[in-house]
């Protein structure tokens, strides 16, 4: 299997899960269950991850990368409009 195909689908498996997460807070509108320390961290390595991709080049690393930021960005912004004070 070509290195680049086995990168995307290992990319994109990994970009997707959290998207059930995420339907399910906003169906809810419950992020009890959820840590916030847990969410800035993996944040945080996804955007190292992005970071690495540019500098070695790498298209499939990027992209599944920057579209899990996006989503768990989504999944901060719910945390923050949904957490009971």
């Amino acid at each position: 299997m070509n290195e680049n195909i086995l990168g995307i689908i290992a990319g994109i498996l990994t970009s997707v899960s959290m998207i059930p997460q995420l339907i399910k807070v906003i169906r809810e509108k419950n992020v009890d269950d959820i840590s916030l320390v847990m969410l800035l961290v993996l944040i945080s390595g996804l955007s190292l991850w992005v970071g690495y991709g540019f500098m070695k080049e790498e298209l499939p690393i990027i992209v599944s990368n920057a579209f899990a930021v996006l989503v768990n960005i989504c999944l901060l912004v719910c945390y923050i409009i949904y957490k009971k004070s």
